[in-house]
């Protein structure tokens, strides 16, 4: 009997008692090798002594203290050292405030909210609508989700939902068109914001959002080299703002401690979670251009939206020693270094594999599509629920993965996430390789015989 209500009703999970390291362990001793980092959030592992220790330190001092009275150090010094490693590696990077709240869906509400009021203040109230791409997701808040492309996820709320224009999303396994190659695939599908934009009319388009590599809903599809740039030369053309989420593929995840530096381009508002914190407090933030919060500060004066936590000391503080962990330990390097040995073991290990059609990625960010038939690329029946076989078969062996369902459109597509925090070693790949091929193998019989009978 449990007084908890579970994202699934009805499920028993083992309960969770201690990290080590890269590894789980619930109450009976079991171990759990952290191969997703539980949403791409634990990336230094769930042990991590200097984390605990700043946290520890911030509450004994100062645990809260609410922002319409304080600022805090921790803070302060955690947007600055955003900022310099914006300013270091973004180019032309146009990012300079930084906005702290609880996590990725705060911060998209926040940024939405904050692209409405920029044109209020400016100047320009007929610009107020949204442009997204479908198969993206933004979070799980009404507002979020109303910008995110993921149908199975909108559908019971779409009587609530904001009206937004999604269009195709950058997605080359699907639907780059026989002899175009990669360059020219990603100037048309970057032509089609221009379409919407000029059909809606860019009086009234407020922002273009989109993630440099989407995640949780299509598996780690990042865009093709020039996409980004295109999207950027558009949206200046019509005075539409760039928000890029980087909520899951950002902090390090890709190799760089802001993926869109890997795309060559900076967006005017920016939103990271997951890995900024690393788990170990909720935090996320929004990032923005001195050009939006000059707007605000000399218009109204005041940006109207909050939350009770947001700039929370304590996370910012685990979050400050989070990031000062990445760039001391020189972990990004160590994200290149076993994101390109993960994805060449599972290249050779399932590359040939009849069911694995894509094996895609960035950094320690790789997913895997799978599919009825590898020559087709045809899914399997969404009634089978491969990727739940799949998770359930894997976390049997002791090895956590993110499988989705929905990949191709939100209802029909299996994938699997990999998302293993920066601190892994040789050792552990193996053991993510291995037990994964095995974990398929399990899920497909299963789901083939079902298919079968």
């Amino acid at each position: 009997m449990t007084h908890v209500f579970h994202r699934h009703p009805g499920t028993g999970y083992p309960v969770a008692v201690a990290g080590d390291g890269p590894w789980l362990i619930d109450r009976d001793g079991r171990r759990y090798l952290d191969a997703c980092g539980g949403a791409a959030v634990s990336c230094l592992g769930h042990s991590d002594a200097a984390v605990r220790e700043a946290i520890r330190a911030q509450v004994d001092s100062l645990a809260y203290a609410h922002t319409s009275f304080f600022t805090s150090a921790a803070a302060e010094d955690l947007a600055d050292h955003l900022i310099d490693q914006a300013n270091a590696i973004i180019p032309d990077n146009r990012l300079d405030k930084v906005y702290f709240v609880s996590g990725g869906s705060e911060a998209a509400e926040a940024a939405l909210k904050l692209a409405r009021q920029y044109f209020l203040e400016i100047g320009q109230p007929g610009r107020h609508h949204i442009i997204a791409r479908r198969q993206s997701y933004h979070g799980n808040t009404l507002g979020a989700l109303a910008v995110g492309g993921n149908q199975w996820r909108r559908a019971p709320f779409e009587p609530m939902l904001m009206p937004a224009t999604h269009i195709a999303p950058c997605y080359a396994y699907r639907d780059q068109a026989e002899g175009e190659n990669l360059d020219a695939y990603g100037q048309r599908v970057a032509k089609a914001l221009e379409t919407a934009i000029q059909a809606r009319g860019p009086e009234t388009v407020a922002a273009f959002i989109a993630e440099p590599v989407v995640g949780a809903t299509a598996g780690a599809v990042p865009a093709v080299a020039g996409y980004f740039r295109r999207i950027r030369e558009i949206c200046d053309r019509h005075g539409v703002l760039l928000i890029l989420d980087e909520v899951m593929c950002g902090m390090g995840r890709t190799g760089h401690a802001f993926a869109c530096a890997e795309d060559g381009i900076s967006p005017d508002i920016l939103i990271a979670a997951k890995g900024l914190g690393a788990g170990y407090q909720p935090i996320g933030a929004m990032l923005c251009s001195a050009a939006i919060h000059d707007a605000v500060a000399a218009g109204s004066g005041f940006f109207q939206h909050g939350h009770t936590y947001m700039g929370h000391v304590t996370a910012c503080a685990g979050a400050l020693a989070v990031q000062r962990r990445l760039r001391d330990g020189h972990l990004l390097d160590n994200v290149r270094t076993q994101g390109a040995a993960l994805r060449a073991g599972l290249n050779e290990a399932l590359g040939q594999h009849p069911h694995v059609g894509d094996i895609r990625g960035r950094g320690l960010l790789l997913g895997l599509e799978l599919v009825a038939d590898r020559e087709t690329k045809a899914p399997f029946d969404p009634a089978l629920s491969v990727h739940a076989r799949l998770k359930r078969a894997a976390l049997d062996r002791g090895l956590m993965v993110y499988p989705m369902g929905g990949t191709i459109d939100g209802r029909r597509g299996d994938h699997v996430l990999l998302a293993p925090p920066f601190i892994i070693e040789a050792h552990h790949l193996d053991a993510i390789v291995g037990r994964l091929g095995e974990a398929l193998d399990e899920a497909l019989v299963g789901a083939l015989g079902e298919a079968s009978a």
